[in-house]
């Protein structure tokens, strides 16, 4: 990095996930409008505490849970994800077999390119990208609407993260399962996918990685159960909980938000 930050600082972990999308945006793999999408996750982030809550944590077991239960699941992959958690991804892309595909939606051959390089420098063993055959999801106008033909366009399962509401409502509309990662529960993503996690990304996929090596060992009759007891809407709904909580309690004490 750049500039040195102190592991003391309360919120290092925070501020080096900034300077990494800074970092990014200087070597040409995050646009400037993936910026704001941080600041943006960073609020959010904030207001719950920077802390994976119990529904964030359900949320990452029926995920996983899901991916090994599904026959073409794909890890879809933006700047901002890749900026900040290559390395984790990696990992859990080794963890289940699950394939990486690069989709962005201010789309340039050469960012595709960038954002790969970045993923397999971090070990990322099978990434679909530039050099992937192209198609087109048929319901879908945008760049992002630009897939592999191996990877998005065939999986059955397609987990996305700082995403758009447009490809997640595609995806959808195609038949596929969507599992967002997503700070914001207001968003049309998180409104739309069959699971949302409203965590970090970072975070999420640290915690999925620990989730998946407990999971692997399991039968397809018990990792359904997992899927089966998840209920996204009262994720959502503990996610909204959470947050109101805490503005009310610190609109009575009128001090600065503290992690619970």
């Amino acid at each position: 990095m750049r500039w040195h930050i102190p592991e003391s600082h309360p919120r290092y972990k925070s501020l080096v996930a900034r300077e990494k999308v800074v970092e990014a945006f200087l070597e040409g793999a995050v646009v400037p409008q993936g910026l704001i999408a941080q600041g943006r996750g960073e609020a959010f982030d904030y207001l719950l505490g920077e802390v994976s809550h119990p529904f964030a944590l359900q949320a990452e077991r029926a995920a996983v849970a899901a991916m090994l239960l599904a026959q073409k699941p794909v890890i879809s992959v933006n700047g901002n994800y890749a900026a900040l958690a290559a390395a984790e991804i990696a990992e859990l892309s080794s963890e289940l077999g699950v394939k990486v595909e690069v989709n962005i939606f201010y789309r340039t051959e050469e960012r595709v390119a960038k954002i790969e390089g970045m993923l397999r420098r971090a070990g990322v063993r099978e990434v679909l990208g530039a050099s992937c055959e192209k198609t087109r999801l048929p319901n879908l106008e945008s760049p992002r609407g630009i897939v592999c033909k191996e990877g998005i366009y065939s999986a059955d399962l397609v987990m996305v993260s700082i995403e758009d509401g447009d490809r997640t409502k595609a995806l959808r509309e195609l038949g596929k399962k969507v599992i967002a990662i997503d700070l914001n529960p207001f968003s049309r993503t998180a409104q739309l996918a069959h699971i949302t996690i409203v965590d970090e990304a970072v975070r999420a996929t640290q915690n999925m990685v620990k989730i998946a090596r407990e999971l692997k060992g399991l039968d397809r009759p018990s990792l359904e159960k997992i899927l089966s007891s998840f209920d996204n809407a009262r994720a959502l709904s503990e996610a909204f909980r959470a947050i109101m909580v805490r503005l009310e309690d610190a609109s009575k004490r009128g001090l600065l938000l503290e992690p619970p």
